[in-house]
């Protein structure tokens, strides 16, 4: 896998433009008041391929009130995720009715039904992190853990994989070397998940060509000039083209 850039996104762009609905979920975050002035970077980067197609939907999944997986694979009584009696019985969130989630029901105010609706609506999803501490920051790793059950319906439970026609990718970045096995890692995740993993949307990107050790204050200060000038970025006041 290579280092995403300025090439690269234009094939991946070209690559999403294929497909009828693509959902891009943006899951690194920041203070809302400083989001008044900046986004994250790889939701820089989905907001720049989208403003490419005419074929995408975003969801902010900071945004949303997601509540954490309650572990119902692993309960003391046995595996009961994604079984029939955890159905989310709403027309209007569940309207496919695949949606099987005992937070969900637990959690009237939960809102993972946001993602899960506009997924099976979709032909392809593509997720967007930011690297914390080694991995893929919380929002990225809450939204995929509550997202057990489309796993867990047909591994173990041997019905339909509802997955499976929904091509996936994945892009990461960070501010040193690490990226690249995370997005492998999450490649391979998604392929046992059930996506059609498609490897020409799995990427990362990274500010410095150093190891975490020898991070400077000077580098990351100087993460978002590199962005804008390797991916040819315009930041305008209000936007970026």
């Amino acid at each position: 896998m290579k280092e995403a850039n300025y090439t690269s996104l234009v094939r991946m762009i070209d690559e999403l433009s294929r497909f009828e609905k693509v959902l891009f979920l943006t899951c690194s975050n920041r203070y809302s008041q400083i989001l008044k002035t900046q986004d994250p970077k790889s939701t820089i980067l989905a907001k720049v391929m989208a403003s490419k197609l005419d074929n995408v939907t975003i969801i902010n999944v900071p945004d949303l009130n997601i509540y954490p997986c309650e572990g119902n694979v692993s309960r003391e009584d046995g595996n009961r995720c994604g079984v029939r009696g955890a159905t989310l019985k709403d027309d209007e969130k569940n309207p496919t009715g695949y949606h099987r989630c005992w937070a969900s029901i637990h959690n009237p105010d939960d809102e993972l039904w946001k993602i899960s609706k506009e997924l099976f609506e979709s032909d392809c999803v593509m997720f967007f992190a930011s690297v914390r501490w080694g991995q893929a920051n919380m929002y990225y790793q809450k939204l995929i853990e509550r997202l057990n059950w489309i796993n867990n319906r047909f591994v173990p439970l041997g019905e339909d994989n509802v997955i499976k026609n929904i091509e996936s990718g994945f892009m990461i970045v960070g501010q040193h070397y690490g990226g690249e096995s995370i997005a492998e890692n999450q490649m391979a995740m998604h392929d046992y998940f059930g996506f059609k993993v498609n490897p020409a949307l799995y990427s990362y990107w990274h500010a410095e060509d150093i190891y975490f050790d020898d991070e400077t204050l000077r580098g990351y200060l100087e993460s978002y000039p590199r962005l804008y000038s390797e991916f040819r970025i315009k930041k305008r006041r209000g936007g970026i083209d």
